[in-house]
């Protein structure tokens, strides 16, 4: 692991920011969604997949509505809770 000598507080909701330099020298976007995992005493951040479910992070059979894509799975879950099913 490389460390970059930069330190910051969580603030009173737990967030932190990233460094502009570190988000630009790993490629980030503005608004870009990350994966979080943990690694024994570690927080991992990862950049999500473009082609995942927005709302559950699932790569399999996707369909893209409005520039965001969805699984099959999820879009059974929100018929049925729509009423639709």
């Amino acid at each position: 692991m490389k460390e970059t000598g930069i330190i910051r507080q969580l603030d009173k909701l737990g967030r932190i920011t990233l460094p502009i330099e570190l988000r630009k020298s790993l490629g980030f976007a503005e608004r870009e969604a990350l994966q979080i995992f943990t690694e024994d005493d570690k927080i991992v951040l990862k950049k999500c997949p473009q082609s995942s479910d927005i709302f559950t992070g699932s790569t399999e059979d996707l369909i893209e509505f409005e520039g965001k894509m969805v699984s099959k799975e999820s879009i059974k879950k929100l018929s049925k809770l729509a009423g639709l099913i």
